[in-house]
């Protein structure tokens, strides 16, 4: 009965988690209310203060489903040679996350958080943003670092300057994607990109 009833806490969090996505992307997150929330998901506030303090505390609950830590991308490849193929590990990363981008709950969370929330309370999507990008730039300096000191990089191209490229081309597809993403496939497009970046950024075979 205990392994049931804590099922049933888990689907009711996430039937509250999946209300605030929609209901966020409808009204914008400052214009929602957690009553509102409680009310789509079919639950009482009771219900939503049980599993949540406040607004801010469910709207990083809801972003915390479809992070995507760049290490734990390359680990879910689940290839031990990528230590030695740096430059690899890095495109698979990216391309396993363009595909999870293309999921309707993830795209629908990044719209939210870039164009449909503002400084909210304790809830501010600037510093989120800028949390994310931080995170996912430091990982792939230490991946460039790593493809500088096996000689898998261009000959003068540092591992900052790398990963500050292939950073600046990945925000500006997404931002360009999330606008409209009828209009094409990130994981096509960004495949195409990604792969010419990358051969620009790799050691020839003449160095």
């Amino acid at each position: 009965m205990a392994r049931r009833t804590k099922a049933e806490a888990a689907a009711t969090r996430e039937a509250l988690l999946d209300a605030a996505e929609e209901v966020f992307l409808e009204k914008g997150v400052a214009r929602t209310s957690l009553e509102q929330i409680a009310r789509h998901a079919d639950m009482t506030r009771g219900a939503l203060y049980w599993h949540f303090r406040n607004k801010a505390d469910l709207f990083q609950a809801m972003l915390q489903r479809v992070r995507m830590p760049f290490q734990e991308l390359v680990e879910e490849i689940g290839d031990p040679s990528l230590v030695e193929r740096p430059l690899e590990a890095i495109r698979l990363a990216c391309l396993k996350g363009f595909e999870r981008l293309e999921q309707p709950r993830y795209r629908r969370v990044h719209a939210i958080l870039i164009h449909h929330c503002e400084v909210f309370g304790d809830i501010d999507p600037l510093a989120m943003q800028n949390e994310m990008a931080d995170e996912a730039c430091g990982a792939l300096i230490d991946y460039f670092g790593c493809a500088a000191r096996l000689g898998h990089l261009r000959a003068g191209l540092s591992p900052e300057v790398a990963a500050e490229l292939t950073q600046a081309m990945l925000g500006g597809l997404f931002h360009d994607w999330l606008r409209n993403h009828e209009r094409f496939s990130i994981l096509e497009r960004g495949t195409v990109l990604l792969d010419t970046q990358l051969e620009l950024m790799g050691a020839s075979s003449s160095e």
